[in-house]
């Protein structure tokens, strides 16, 4: 069951996402040029999307994957192209509107769009897949949340986290002198070590080991890679 501050933390990420951030998102997302700033976070994703997919099979026909937090959808579409059948959710309802339209001129037929909690999908998934969408999560909530992905998925579970670095802390420090109704909500950053201490105490998560790990950054975009794998 979602603790209150993962319920309380969703809450805020639906109506970001969903009213305040939607049109730049979608921007973010698209060829758009855009400035300096946001050209680098559209690399890093770019860069993150391509190391998920690199660590997922070749070839997927047959395979079902979740799609975790999907957003306009990108990574779904590309591991619909290699032959999965994808399940994508995400709490906005208007980003999976723009999803669903993206994926049906590409990839038709092969992707489920849901509005939802990530956590609220069926089972029986190959691999769950959760692309910067944990990163808002306080670190215990964000270990639980993984066990629920582990629970719908047979081989392996990837995701991102916000590592715990100088650069990352000055960017908040920085966020901070916005006023608050024109701040995205928080990252919550998390050493590797906290994490992995984390993991190997969640009885959800027994079975599973994390295997391979690594970061992108690129300009206002730092994230870490990490996949986990049944042992």
């Amino acid at each position: 069951m979602p603790t209150a501050s993962y319920a309380e933390r969703r809450g805020e990420l639906r109506t970001y996402f969903d009213r305040t951030a939607a049109e730049a998102w979608a921007r973010l997302t698209s060829d758009a040029p855009l400035g300096r700033i946001r050209a680098t976070v559209r690399a890093g994703r770019e860069e993150m999307r391509a190391l998920l997919l690199g660590w997922l099979p070749a070839s997927l026909p047959g395979a079902r994957l979740l799609d975790a937090g999907c957003g306009t959808g990108a990574l779904a579409v590309a591991a619909a192209r290699r032959g999965a059948r994808v399940v994508a959710v995400d709490l906005s309802p208007t980003l999976v509107g723009l999803a669903r339209e993206r994926g049906t001129a590409t990839a038709p037929g092969q992707v489920e769009f849901h509005v939802g909690d990530m956590l609220d999908q069926g089972g029986g998934f190959d691999h769950a897949v959760a692309m910067d969408s944990l990163i808002h999560y306080r670190a215990p909530d964000m270990v639980r949340a993984l066990a629920g992905l582990a629970a719908r998925a047979e081989q392996s579970v990837l995701f991102t986290f916000a590592p715990r670095t100088p650069a990352l802390t000055a960017m908040h420090a920085v966020g901070r002198l916005f006023p608050r109704g024109d701040r995205a909500p928080a990252v919550e950053p998390v050493s590797e070590a906290v994490l992995r201490r984390l993991m190997a105490r969640e009885p959800g998560l027994a079975g599973w080991r994390p295997a391979r790990t690594r970061r992108v950054a690129r300009g206002f975009y730092i994230s870490q890679a990490m996949e986990l794998r049944r042992s």
